[in-house]
């Protein structure tokens, strides 16, 4: 057998891949299975991302290679709603990315930023791509708690200054997956302020931006001042739209990691399919009206367990 890298013995097991797996077998023993693992909507994609795609793919252009330009449709709708939604402004050839999905885009992040040696700060519970972005640059995944009497929140100014100064690269996810805990705006800024002083890229993943309840509305990174010196920010259109498997995503943010990881990116894919961008397009000039038919489902499923 060939040999494979020590890398591979580092990376830990990765429990949502288990769970189709662990399903399949309970369905064909006969038993009644709510799945609680993936974040994966049950729901239809919206009807609007169905037409655009359908008439994208009468259009033999869609079918060729989007590279990481992407369509710049997709680009320029990603700008109108960051304009709407948070009052920020991004160019969006320079400061806009697209993804196939976020995940990608986070995991590779760190390739962009970290060498051998660095910290990675992954919260804990947490997306797991975060830790598998840190073991495939070769940095160290340094572990943050989220304790409920922090508020589930990572407070950075707390970590000894050794361990800030080998920092260079920071996951966050608020609104949180899994403890549902939210980012107070002057948590948000001792972060920021944090990340500018020791050189510190921060990753903000908002996926659930839109997925908020009783009258809350989760904020973006560059609503705070001085986060475009150090921040990106990604966004999902598998949790607001319903789209898990269109796999399509995109970051906004600095213009230098931005251009960084487009070269990590440029090495590994060729960007998402033009025809899924038409209809991630498409979605984007409506993500308010759909957005509030998807939490109205989940608000009446979230009563219902209480």
């Amino acid at each position: 057998m060939a040999q494979l890298s020590k890398r591979i013995g580092k990376f830990p097991g990765y429990p949502l891949a288990e769970i189709p797996r662990r399903k399949r077998e309970l369905l064909a023993k006969g038993m009644d299975v709510i799945d609680l693992g993936a974040g994966d909507a049950d729901v239809a994609p919206p009807a609007v991302a169905v037409r655009a795609l359908t008439e994208a793919l009468k259009d033999p252009a869609m079918s060729r290679y989007g590279f990481q330009l992407g369509l710049p449709a997709f680009r320029e709708a990603v700008v109108r709603y960051h304009q709407r939604r948070f009052g920020t402004a991004f160019d969006p050839m320079a400061e806009v990315l697209p993804l196939l999905g976020s995940k990608e885009g986070l995991a590779h992040l760190a390739l962009a930023t970290c060498e051998p040696g660095d910290v990675c700060l992954v919260p804990e519970p947490g997306y797991q791509c975060y830790i598998g972005g840190a073991v495939a640059s070769g940095a160290e995944a340094r572990i943050a708690p989220l304790r409920p009497e922090q508020d589930f929140l990572v407070e950075l100014g707390e970590l000894p200054r050794d361990v800030l100064r080998r920092t260079r690269l920071v996951y966050l996810n608020y609104p949180n997956n899994p403890t549902a805990a939210v980012a107070p705006r002057d948590y948000l800024e001792r972060t920021v302020a944090v990340c500018r002083e020791y050189q510190i890229a921060l990753a903000y993943d908002n996926p659930y931006v839109e997925v908020t309840f009783d009258g809350y509305r989760a904020p973006s990174i560059f609503e705070i001042d001085g986060a475009r010196e150090i921040a990106l920010e990604f966004h999902s259109a598998s949790k607001t739209f319903s789209m898990t498997g269109w796999r399509l995503g995109w970051v906004v943010g600095n213009r230098e990691l931005i251009k960084a990881l487009t070269t990590v990116k440029s090495y590994h894919d060729t960007g998402p399919w033009l025809a899924i961008q038409a209809a991630g397009a498409a979605v984007l000039d409506h993500t308010e009206e759909l957005a509030q038919e998807t939490v109205r489902l989940f608000q009446t499923r979230r009563d219902v367990t209480l």
